[in-house]
């Protein structure tokens, strides 16, 4: 059994659903592992990963628009706001979403249905640096 482990840093340009599924292939295609699991994990309280449908930009649209519903900005409700009105609906988000996902590697590559994508779910308005640490273990 090898193991590969790389930190990649993902710069977001705002709030949305970023598509990383290239940056972390090329993670596994790096590690030489061609059966095995792919595990990454973000290092942020504030963004998340999804694996969410990659053809038709009207989901990604849908689903920002549903998790603004579900936690919005400028409640009157919270009291960690520190860091701004999109401090506490940022932390909110994160928490129903995922901060890792873990997907099968198949001949070298991520093993990924056709209509899926590998999103960085970045929950703040302004622009950020994300660090994601992708662990690749396998064969």
């Amino acid at each position: 059994m090898r193991q590969h482990q790389e930190t990649i840093e993902i710069g977001t340009p705002g709030k949305g659903l970023h598509g990383i599924t290239d940056r972390v292939s090329n993670v596994v295609r790096a590690s030489g592992i061609t059966t095995g699991l792919a595990h990454v994990y973000c290092t942020h309280t504030s963004c998340s990963l999804a694996i969410q449908e990659n053809a038709d930009p009207s989901a990604r649209a849908d689903m920002e628009a549903w998790l603004d519903r579900l936690a919005p900005e400028n409640d009157p409700r919270y009291t960690h706001t520190s860091e701004g009105p999109d401090d506490m609906p940022s932390h909110l988000r994160a928490l129903v979403t995922r901060t890792c996902e873990t997907i099968p590697v198949a001949k070298g590559r991520l093993a990924l249905g056709r209509w899926q994508g590998l999103y960085l779910c970045e929950h703040r308005t302004s622009s950020h640096r994300r660090r994601l640490l992708v662990h690749v273990v396998g064969e």
